[in-house]
């Protein structure tokens, strides 16, 4: 599937049960930029493979264990409207951390690498969310 904001090849993953409510429209899967980091909504479970989702297309700074990548992408792709999906956010970093990832590291890192041009600042929302932790 390609990214409808920059024609990337996406990273199609089924989202988990627990995670749906955070997913575009609820989705039971997303498909993930590794170039603008945008997400979305994939039109249907045909684009998962019962492989492993390739996150390590997006960065070697992005996790890729399933358990710590599929929040960070939900929470980044959430990042574009920071207000209203405040609390989601909040659930899925602390999701991340949990598994065992530095979510607000992985920002900075996302941030510094030059292969990725992402649809949101993301050193802007890495701030505001550090300022949210506080």
């Amino acid at each position: 599937m390609a990214c409808s904001a920059c024609g990337s090849a996406t990273i199609s993953f089924a989202v988990p049960a627990e995670h749906r409510p955070d997913a575009p429209s609820g989705a039971a899967v997303a498909s993930f930029c590794p170039h603008c980091l945008s997400l979305e909504s994939a039109p249907t479970a045909d684009e998962v493979t019962t492989d492993e989702p390739d996150f390590t297309r997006v960065s070697d700074r992005f996790p890729t264990q399933p358990e710590r990548a599929i929040p960070l992408a939900l929470a980044i792709g959430l990042c574009s409207s920071l207000a209203t999906n405040r609390a989601a956010i909040e659930s899925l970093l602390e999701t991340v951390e949990r598994a065992g990832a530095d979510p607000l590291l992985v920002f900075d890192r996302l941030s510094a690498d030059p292969s990725i041009e992402p649809a949101i600042d993301l050193e802007r929302r890495r701030h505001q969310l550090e300022q949210l932790r506080d």
